[in-house]
């Protein structure tokens, strides 16, 4: 007998529960696609708080999935530091220059108040108002870059690795920094209504920093961090692996964390289980060349290999679906979990058959 059909929230807080909803909950995060719903380019959508929080509601009422994003771009936080934005018309903003040019400028560098800058206080608008049409039935996701990947858009990713190996002093002043301004940034979107917020830290990934330089500069930077917000988080590495530091993640408090395609999302499960939701793992980059009967075929198996038990949501490996993804793919992902992703997963006994 399948189990009642569930809201959104009840369905992601029973999967965060480690344990199987009505059917497995899934999330497209379609940040910029709201603006081809709207027939706006990206700069346009993503300066119009009004024109996101639609966007998001009326992907949501299309795909179906369980949340919506009140996320603008991450370089919308290294503006706060004073990079530009340069936008695309066929993907998300990057970071301009980088506002750190010489290590000695951390010295003076301030924690930004959210108040001076627009594009923080447009991403709160956009929280408040999906707070609001939510009314507690589907959750409004929020997201910071974590201290010690934050970096990476102030000073740039060679000058950030230098600062790490060869000015100790400067890092952790750095870190100070950044983790004064995250915890401020995280608890001001939490309290405008964000249900969980995600921590993107792609840089503490194993794909780009060794194992045990993680856990003396990421991990701490976490440590130090996590028991300031007010809300639960979740680690996004944005790709990067994950298996061969997960055992030490476990430990910092995180409700769940990112697969990388890069891994056995059946491995990454297990490792997991009961300890953290595992969030992942469909390949947004090969998807913009699927096509339906590929996306099927995908979805199965991230179910197949992470859904029985619950503890798992499933949704793209980065945390950003590309623009150029068509409609058509992110439909079937949609059609496949609610015809596979129904609990008990009965015709994963069949198939074994």
């Amino acid at each position: 007998m399948n189990p009642p059909v569930m809201s959104s929230a009840l369905r992601l807080q029973t999967a965060m529960s480690h344990k199987e909803a009505d059917r497995v909950p899934f999330l497209l995060p379609t940040i910029m696609q709201g603006a081809k719903l709207l027939g706006l380019s990206i700069e346009q959508y993503l300066d119009s708080p009004q024109a996101v929080a639609e966007g998001q509601l009326r992907l949501r009422e299309h795909l179906r999935h369980d949340a919506v994003m009140g996320f603008l771009s991450a370089a919308t936080e290294a503006a706060a530091f004073g990079a530009d934005i340069h936008y695309s018309e066929n993907g998300p903003p990057n970071a301009g220059a980088p506002s750190i040019k010489d290590p000695r400028d951390i010295d003076l560098l301030p924690v930004p108040e959210i108040d001076d800058h627009p594009g923080l206080l447009k991403t709160l608008e956009v929280i408040k108002t999906l707070a609001r049409e939510s009314n507690g039935e589907f959750p409004v996701m929020a997201a910071v870059v974590s201290p010690f990947s934050l970096p990476i858009m102030q000073m740039g990713f060679g000058p950030y690795i230098e600062l790490i190996y060869d000015d100790q002093p400067r890092f952790w002043r750095l870190m100070e920094t950044n983790i004064r301004f995250v915890v401020r940034w995280a608890n001001a979107q939490l309290e405008a209504g964000a249900t969980a917020i995600s921590y993107a830290d792609p840089m503490s990934s194993a794909t780009v920093i060794p194992p045990p330089l993680f856990l003396q500069t990421g991990w701490v930077v976490a440590q130090r961090t996590l028991p300031q917000i007010n809300g639960p988080m979740a680690l996004s590495l944005a790709s990067g692996r994950g298996l061969p530091i997960l055992k030490d993640i476990i430990p910092l408090g995180f409700v769940g964390v990112s697969a990388s395609i890069l891994e056995d999302l059946s491995l990454v499960k297990a490792q997991c289980a009961n300890k953290l939701t595992v969030m992942g793992n469909l390949n947004g980059i090969e998807m913009v060349n699927w096509t339906p009967e590929i996306a099927q075929q995908k979805v199965k198996q991230a179910l197949r290999d992470a859904a029985p038990g619950g503890g798992f949501v499933l949704t793209d490996n980065h945390g950003e679906i590309p623009w150029q993804v068509p409609d058509e793919v992110l439909v079937a992902i949609r059609d496949a979990v609610e015809q596979w992703g129904n609990y008990p997963l009965e015709w994963l006994d069949e198939d074994s058959q």
